[in-house]
C-alpha cells in the first residue's frame, strides 16, 4: 500500500508543476513556462506555490 506523506506529496506537486510548465513551453506561452518553472523551483521551500501559481495562470486565461 502507498503511504502518502507530506514530503511525497510535495514532489508530486513539484512535477506535477514541471509538467504545466513543459506544455505551456509547447503551446507557446513563454512567459507562463518561465513562471511557472521558478514556481516548481520554490515549491522545495514554500509548498504549494507551484500549484497556486498554475491555478492563478488558468484563472488569468479564463478570465481574459
Amino acid at each position: 500500500m502507498i503511504r502518502f506523506d507530506s514530503k511525497s506529496v510535495n514532489r508530486v506537486s513539484i512535477i506535477s508543476t514541471l509538467i504545466d510548465a513543459a506544455l505551456a513551453f509547447v503551446r507557446g506561452r513563454r512567459k507562463s513556462g518561465l513562471l511557472l518553472l521558478g514556481a516548481a523551483a520554490l515549491s522545495s521551500k514554500i509548498p504549494g506555490i507551484g500549484t497556486a501559481v498554475s491555478l492563478f495562470l488558468r484563472l488569468v486565461r479564463w478570465v481574459r
